[in-house]
């Protein structure tokens, strides 16, 4: 802010736009005269009077203030100001220093929505996503739906939380706050014992309907923890249609982990369990028929079970649409297919519905 200001008083011609400081000078029932030293003598008044009426009301003559020239001569010769948008701009500007130093600041959470929380930050609106929320806020809800996720978040309506500033764009008016930026820090200082490929001994913390929360730390139960997520693809071979249905908050496993990246941890329960399409080309080849269960249809295609732990995809090409391919095959049912190709390194295998 102190570099704007410093760079606007090193003009001496005024110009549109640009913020000036001020000496109030006199004051009429809708009016503010501010001397504005070699440029001229500067006036608040008509629509931007009634917005800034109740700062306004507090001045006094000699007071210094900061206003924006909107323009450069009325009709009385006056240089016309705001000292709305001047402050505005200020603010904005305060705001992206606390950005840049990476300052902590305190809000007051004012509502909620289904994607995070309101709040306001010296007067302009904010928001604080759901998924830049601190792990132990983050709202567990089973099957991630809407108005669970809302009802959850309603328990900090009211409640004071330490964020950073984690984007902004003053044209837009757009504010975006994050709670877990705060922990950086030490969450990058804990990652330091850690490496992709490490297994470690996770706590569950949380069960959704895209996977499970976890924390590990290294020392077991110990002060310093980081949380990652064990995505539901990655929780075994065989398809998951709920993490709960395999694992449970307060249960310890064992996990790998599988990435780490911009302190985001990625973890693996199937990585330790042995990879069920090594050497299944020995025992599925190209050509061969194989009985299958369909177990999801989509715009791609059938997934088709061959095995409780082998999925193929018979492509939606085979069937020309996505209507008929609902209409030739239905989900639970068994068909005989014939296999086409089979990439172990991939885990691929594509089908074809084999003709009666």
């Amino acid at each position: 802010m102190k570099e704007l200001l410093e760079q606007n008083n090193s003009i001496k011609p005024a110009q549109i736009g640009k913020i000036v400081e001020g000496k109030v000078i006199g004051k009429a029932r809708s009016a503010v005269f501010l001397d504005l030293g070699p440029i001229g003598t500067g006036i608040i008044y008509g629509r931007e009077f009634q917005q800034a009426k109740e700062e306004i009301r507090n001045l006094k003559i000699g007071d210094s203030l900061f206003a924006k020239i909107i323009d450069l001569e009325n009709e009385e010769g006056y240089i016309e100001l705001s000292l709305s948008q001047a402050s505005d701009e200020l603010t904005w500007e305060k705001l992206r220093e606390q950005k840049d130093k990476g300052e902590i600041v305190k809000i007051k959470i004012l509502s909620v929505n289904k994607g995070g929380l309101v709040a306001e930050v010296f007067g302009i609106p904010a928001f604080l996503p759901v998924s830049q929320l601190m792990a132990e806020n983050y709202p567990r809800v089973e099957k991630g739906e809407a108005s669970k996720i809302v009802q959850e978040l309603q328990k900090f309506v009211d409640q004071e939380m330490e964020v950073k500033i984690f984007d902004l764009d003053p044209r837009q008016g757009k504010l975006i706050l994050s709670e877990k930026a705060k922990e950086d820090g030490k969450i990058k200082e804990i990652l330091k014992d850690f490496q992709v490929g490490d297994l470690v001994d996770a706590e569950i913390t949380g069960v959704t309907d895209f996977g499970v929360f976890v924390r590990f730390g290294k020392e077991k139960n110990g002060p310093d923890f980081v949380e990652g997520l064990i995505h539901i693809s990655e929780l075994d071979w065989q398809l998951i249609e709920d993490p709960a249905d395999v694992v449970k908050v307060g249960q310890t496993v064992k996990a790998k982990i599988i990435s780490i990246s911009d302190n985001k941890v990625s973890l693996s329960l199937k990585a330790l369990k042995e990879d069920p399409w090594k050497g299944i080309e020995e025992k599925y080849k190209k050509g061969d028929v194989a009985k299958g269960k369909v177990t999801k249809l989509n715009p791609y295609g059938a997934f088709v079970q061959i095995t409780p732990q082998i999925q193929g995809l018979c492509h939606i090409s085979e069937f020309g649409t996505k209507l008929r391919m609902e209409e030739v095959l239905k989900i639970d049912q068994t068909y005989k297919f014939q296999i086409l190709s089979v990439d172990p390194q991939e885990h691929r295998m594509s089908l074809k519905l084999e003709e009666k």
